[in-house]
């Protein structure tokens, strides 16, 4: 068996405080600590949840997910009944399945997550993208709002802030939408060149803020610069 056993009615007592008190990003750094208390912390990661399932953040998404990977029969039946696809809406404008995405994402397997974010946004785009594999620039633009913004929180809240479109978006306008400025700042590109997919890239949360998704990258700057100047985002700018 684990530790998991040594914390004591106190020390839950006294995460739970911390865990209710705190602010975003100490709750982040908790949530670690109590997946290591075993069922008592996993438990107070669920009434969390029950009480915050209005709105999701980067908190309910990490506790989602440790929930989701502790895959115990009280968290799958919890996460079943109260969150059958996950803490983001999964709403889109063409009927399209993000609940694979999601699921990638929820298990933080973000090289498969990738590849199918290609693929969703190829789906978006219509039969024609889908048997080409990749994007016009024409067609991003004509993207729904609302599954760009699907797929972007889906990326964000999983990935603790640090990966999405819209994370790359704040670094490209930061940078004065200077595309030379932005590649290194992701890390696609070193000194030495273009990042080599896919062993080139960082797949965890190690990796630069901005580094993934990366799917628009592989075929050149038009498609990816639509992206960053869809309508989507104009709320954040």
């Amino acid at each position: 068996m684990s530790n998991s056993h040594t914390a004591s009615v106190q020390d839950i007592a006294e995460l739970r405080r911390q865990f209710q008190s705190e602010s975003e990003k100490n709750q982040l750094q908790l949530v670690p600590k109590l997946i290591s208390a075993g069922e008592p912390g996993l438990e107070v990661l669920i009434e969390f949840l029950q009480n915050h399932n209005s709105s999701a953040n980067l908190v309910a998404g990490k506790a989602y997910q440790a929930l989701y990977q502790a895959n115990t029969s009280k968290t799958q039946t919890f996460l079943q009944t109260y969150f059958p696809d996950g803490v983001v809406p999964l709403q889109s404008e063409r009927n399209i399945d993000y609940q694979p995405l999601q699921q990638l994402l929820a298990q933080q397997d973000f090289q498969a997550a990738d590849r199918l974010t290609l693929q969703k946004l190829c789906e978006l785009a219509g039969p024609a993208a889908v048997q080409r594999k990749w994007l016009y620039f024409t067609e991003v633009e004509n993207f729904p709002t609302t599954d760009l913004q699907t797929i972007d929180a889906l990326w964000f809240l999983h990935s603790e802030g640090k990966f999405g479109f819209s994370v790359q978006r704040k670094i490209w306008l930061s940078v004065g939408k200077d595309f030379s400025k932005l590649w290194p700042k992701i890390g696609w590109r070193t000194d030495k060149g273009w990042t080599r997919y896919p062993n080139g890239f960082t797949w965890d949360l190690s990796a630069p803020k901005g580094h993934l998704p990366l799917s628009n990258q592989l075929r050149g700057v038009r498609p990816f610069a639509s992206l960053m100047s869809h309508p989507a985002w104009t709320k954040e700018s």
